[in-house]
């Protein structure tokens, strides 16, 4: 009786299309799941944040598979709440970039206003990329079969992973040890100057337990993105989050800096970890990505062309 009732009340279009909608909602889900890692920036790290961002991944994989059935019926009304769902992600970009800056002001490594902007532009594209695998798996589902979806949805995923995955200062730039030593009280790295210290015994704690590394870019693409002060903050954060620091609020003199040689284009990262690791602090350093809105491309001007020569 109960099977009975619910064949009289089921839509008969929805249950034609419930293994399409099924196939790419799960497609969709899974690549958030997959995107979704706690990596060397620590974000998110909590159990309410990964909540969060996999019921948002869960909603726009629903949305994408429902609009092939919505597009196969000619119901361009149902079709039109993928523009509202558009609105809600550019709201996740707000919220999450609202909540790494609350959370800056109780750091004592700034990430700083471009690496956050670029995280919060990570978390609303990331749901796009959900959205459209859940589209393009129903669609292929609906075209030829479940298998076919089951393939389409494996390539997607690889897709997504590889997308998501841009560029790290390793592959822009040499990161090379640096020897750390004082010009009177005035701290360099190599040839770098990077700040004034006053006490002598900072100065020969320092000389004991701190660490530098040169940051040479391989061109003039990577000297221009060097240039940019976000990125440079980004660099120091990376390396203090994964190797540790010794700064507290009162000594200033261990804050992770890094300087630019104004005529070389190259950079020089000071920092005092709690682990005295070169290996470590340089893969740290290679592993910090290139921000979007550091990167810069000059090379590929006429002008940029004809200055390199």
């Amino acid at each position: 009786m109960v099977s009975d009732v619910w064949e009289e009340r089921c839509d008969p279009v929805l249950e034609e299309y419930m293994i399409v909608i099924m196939a790419g909602t799960l497609a969709g889900t899974l690549t958030r799941m997959l995107l979704l890692r706690l990596d060397y920036r620590q974000y998110p790290g909590y159990p309410h944040g990964y909540i969060s961002h996999l019921s948002m991944g869960a909603i726009a994989s629903a949305l994408g598979a429902v609009a092939v059935p919505a597009l196969m019926t000619k119901d361009y009304t149902a079709f039109t709440f993928l523009a509202l769902a558009a609105q809600q992600f550019r709201e996740i970009r707000n919220i999450e970039r609202q909540t790494l800056e609350n959370l800056e002001e109780t750091r004592l490594e700034k990430r700083g206003k471009d690496y956050i902007e670029g995280i919060a532009r990570t978390f609303e594209a990331r749901n796009y990329l959900v959205m459209a695998t859940a589209f393009i798996t129903s669609i292929a589902a609906v075209l030829a079969g479940i298998g076919a979806a089951v393939g389409m949805a494996l390539l997607l995923m690889l897709f997504s992973r590889t997308f998501m995955t841009g560029q790290n200062i390793g592959d822009i730039c040499e990161v090379i040890p640096a020897k750390i030593h004082f010009k009177g009280s005035l701290l360099c790295v190599n040839e770098i100057d990077i700040m004034s210290v006053g006490l002598p015994q900072m100065r020969q704690k320092i000389e004991r337990e701190a660490l530098g590394v040169m940051i040479k870019p391989k061109d003039d693409d990577a000297r221009a993105t060097l240039h940019d002060m976000g990125q440079r903050m980004a660099i120091a954060h990376t390396a203090a989050l994964i190797m540790g620091s010794k700064k507290e609020v009162d000594i200033p003199e261990f804050t992770p800096l890094v300087r630019k040689n104004p005529d070389t284009g190259a950079a020089a990262l000071y920092i005092m970890p709690i682990e005295k690791d070169m290996e470590s602090l340089i893969l740290a350093v290679k592993r910090t990505p290139v921000l979007e809105s550091a990167r810069a491309r000059p090379l590929r001007t006429q002008a940029g062309r004809i200055a390199a020569d």
